[in-house]
């Protein structure tokens, strides 16, 4: 499945969050991922954020696609955290 990961947590759980979402997802731009993931790791990813949130400060917001194939994706700007390839 396709997956667009948004986070808003506080400033001392940002590196935690940051790290975690980065193990599963890839990094669009601030507190913003998106990746193929599949349920199994999308549960793993869900269980160690919840972890690392304050539930009454945080908040982790998931868009979920059965594909990539069905989602587009438009930058105006700067594109941050770009996916170099290397060969």
């Amino acid at each position: 499945m396709f997956v667009v990961l948004v986070y808003d947590v506080g400033e001392k759980r940002v590196a935690r969050a940051l790290k975690t979402c980065r193990k599963y997802l890839n990094w669009v731009q601030n507190s913003v991922f998106e990746g193929e993931i599949s349920e199994v790791n999308l549960k793993k990813m869900k269980a160690e954020m919840s972890k690392v949130l304050d539930l009454s400060e945080d908040s982790v917001i998931l868009y979920t696609w059965r594909t990539q194939k069905y989602s587009s994706r438009e930058i105006l700007g700067v594109e941050k955290g770009s996916i170099d390839l290397f060969v």
